[in-house]
């Protein structure tokens, strides 16, 4: 049991480099599926990103899959965090972007609010009038707010207090969209 929270607490600190890391994510989580008995794999790999940030991806599947998906991935953004602390704490001066999936959940997960964004875009513009969507955690806002963000007749903003915020999408009034073109063409 030493060795496991060696692992998270620093002993046994391995040289500095990403492949180091990857190899210290991989036995963390592997010493995690064995003492929580799951029925899982993990996959561990590492992708170099802009700014010398290094992006770990890790896939997890199994007959436990479910496991991780459920009460909306709670478990993949467990897994997600504990990963960040393990890397921040054995590598305090690398920066490291930390992704969970199991089997496709991000990706299903961004498409299903993505669709309801759309929708609501839809009804704001024809509306001519401000819509909310209901409260989202960070992760799921930056999604919406990104994809919103690529078509100009509209704006979106969190409204809220706390962790958990709503977002206003409104459409853009005809007087801010005119300015923002004469901005975008130069005139």
């Amino acid at each position: 049991m030493a060795g496991f929270f060696s692992k998270l607490f620093g002993g046994g600190k391995s040289k500095s480099g990403s492949s180091a890391a990857a190899a210290l994510v991989q036995d963390t989580l592997e010493a995690v599926i064995e003492k929580g008995a799951f029925s899982l794999a993990v996959q561990v790999r590492e992708e170099k990103e802009v700014e010398g940030e290094v992006l770990i991806g890790i896939d997890f599947s199994g007959d436990d899959e479910e496991l991780l998906k459920d009460k909306k991935g709670a478990l993949l953004d467990a897994f997600q965090l504990y990963v960040r602390r393990v890397l921040q704490h054995n590598y305090p001066t690398d920066r490291f972007n930390v992704a969970v999936d199991c089997g496709g959940f991000r990706e299903e997960n961004e498409a299903l609010l993505i669709e309801r964004a759309e929708s609501l875009k839809a009804i704001a513009l024809e509306q001519g009038k401000s819509v909310y969507y209901r409260a989202l955690p960070p992760k799921d806002r930056k999604v919406v707010h990104q994809h919103l963000a690529k078509d100009p007749r509209i704006k979106s903003r969190s409204l809220g207090e706390g962790l958990y915020k709503k977002i206003k999408i409104f459409p853009v009034k005809a007087s801010d969209a005119e300015a923002g073109q004469e901005e975008a063409t130069g005139e």
